[in-house]
């Protein structure tokens, strides 16, 4: 389907047109004409399906359409993290660049200048609020943020929010909105948890389901079967000496970021880090000297893994494997974007083959299995066995009440 078949205003369309958006995606396709509808959506996608552009489009064409108040807030976009909702925000410039509409983007980490910014567009009316909960619920306990006139609250990355803590701020914020509004969640995942907290503030919603994409043929898959004390060895061997730029380095711990980065600097790598102990000043410096190449790696947790579009990203590399196929899927989804090629490979050691065989399980491929160069040494077997038969063989534990019986019978 293409925009132009949608029920949406021209301006919007002239918007469209201007960023070269021409056909919809599948989760744009159905969640669209739901969400101008003015029915309350929950629509599990993951990233990079286009789902921001989902409920953007039709929040600007129905803030088009109907009697809104142009002097209170009329939409509220909350998200994760700063980096999704510094996306979302920059994204809703571009599509609402022919529209009368103002947003603000709401988070944490900035200076006091920024808070002012902020703390205007709440108090001033601005008509979209993109925010992260913390941030927003900080300004709301000092200022009295009015939200009456906000007739759209949406949610994005809902999951990842229950799993970052943030449900109950987001109740809290729940109970300052009017109850007549339209709400609309978008998730990658649907726990059972977070089916029950939106029954509790939604109305007989739409659900929308658009199957979790597998990465692209276009991304070169590759393991490498190593002991955990080969990955730093290894990443040498890789990455000095090389013509690499803009690699993604995904790593699953803080501490393992900084370590792994020293690592790098040692090598004269031009490495950066991007973990939750940076300030925003820094985050945003980091991501800036990365989008322009001046850094060849970056060294990452997962909050680069969502909400980040850069579409020259040629090779990502997971230092550790993912705990589910989903997080795997959102990392080497950094590469091949906008129909380039890219590679990823990821570094298994021991205890997580069981892990990346469940990632393999969901792919339904088996993933290629690179050789470590002989001068690193060799590597154990990919043989990844379920807990159950770790315990087969293991003799079972006396009791304390069998202990007792034995040693009395003695």
């Amino acid at each position: 389907m293409y925009f132009d078949e949608l029920p949406i205003e021209d301006e919007l369309l002239d918007g469209l047109d201007a960023m070269n958006f021409t056909e919809c995606t599948p989760v744009q396709e159905k969640a669209i004409p739901a969400i101008l509808s003015g029915k309350d959506v929950i629509a599990c996608a993951q990233t990079g399906t286009g789902k921001t552009a989902a409920y953007i489009l039709p929040l600007l064409n129905n803030l088009l359409t109907d009697n809104h108040n142009p002097n209170h807030i009329n939409a509220l976009i909350m998200a994760p993290t700063r980096e999704l909702a510094q996306q979302i925000d920059q994204q809703m410039e571009g599509f609402s660049y022919f529209l009368p509409f103002s947003s603000v983007a709401v988070y944490g980490g900035n200076d006091a200048n920024v808070w002012d910014i902020q703390k205007k567009g709440l108090s001033k009316g601005a008509d979209i609020v993109i925010a992260t909960p913390g941030r927003l619920l900080s300004l709301m306990n000092v200022y009295d943020v009015d939200f009456s006139g906000i007739r759209y609250f949406i949610l994005d990355e809902a999951d990842r929010m229950l799993d970052m803590g943030f449900f109950d701020d987001i109740l809290k914020i729940v109970t300052r909105l009017p109850k007549q509004r339209q709400t609309i969640m978008f998730s990658a995942t649907m726990p059972k948890q977070l089916r029950t907290l939106a029954k509790g503030f939604m109305h007989e919603p739409k659900e929308i389901n658009i199957a979790i994409s597998r990465p692209p043929e276009s991304i070169l898959q590759q393991a490498l079967i190593c002991y955990d004390n080969q990955k730093l060895p290894f990443l040498e061997h890789l990455l000095k000496d090389k013509a690499l730029k803009k690699v993604i380095l995904f790593v699953g711990k803080k501490a393992n970021v900084k370590e792994v980065y020293a690592f790098l600097r040692k090598l004269g790598i031009c490495a950066r880090q991007m973990h939750s102990d940076l300030t925003q000043k820094e985050r945003d410096e980091v991501m800036l000297d990365f989008r322009n190449g001046k850094v060849d790696v970056l060294v990452a947790t997962d909050i680069v893994a969502r909400g980040i579009d850069i579409e020259d990203i040629p090779l990502v590399i997971n230092y550790d494997v993912p705990r589910d196929a989903e997080d795997y899927v959102h990392r080497i989804g950094r590469t091949a974007r906008a129909e380039n090629s890219g590679r990823a490979i990821t570094l298994v050691n021991e205890k997580d083959q069981l892990y990346f065989k469940k990632i393999e399980t969901f792919l339904q491929k088996d993933i290629e299995k690179i050789s470590m160069p002989s001068e690193l040494g060799g590597t154990p077997l990919y043989a990844p066995k379920s807990k159950s038969k770790f315990r087969i063989n293991k003799p079972k534990r006396k009791t304390r009440k069998r202990y007792y019986a034995q040693k009395n019978n003695k």
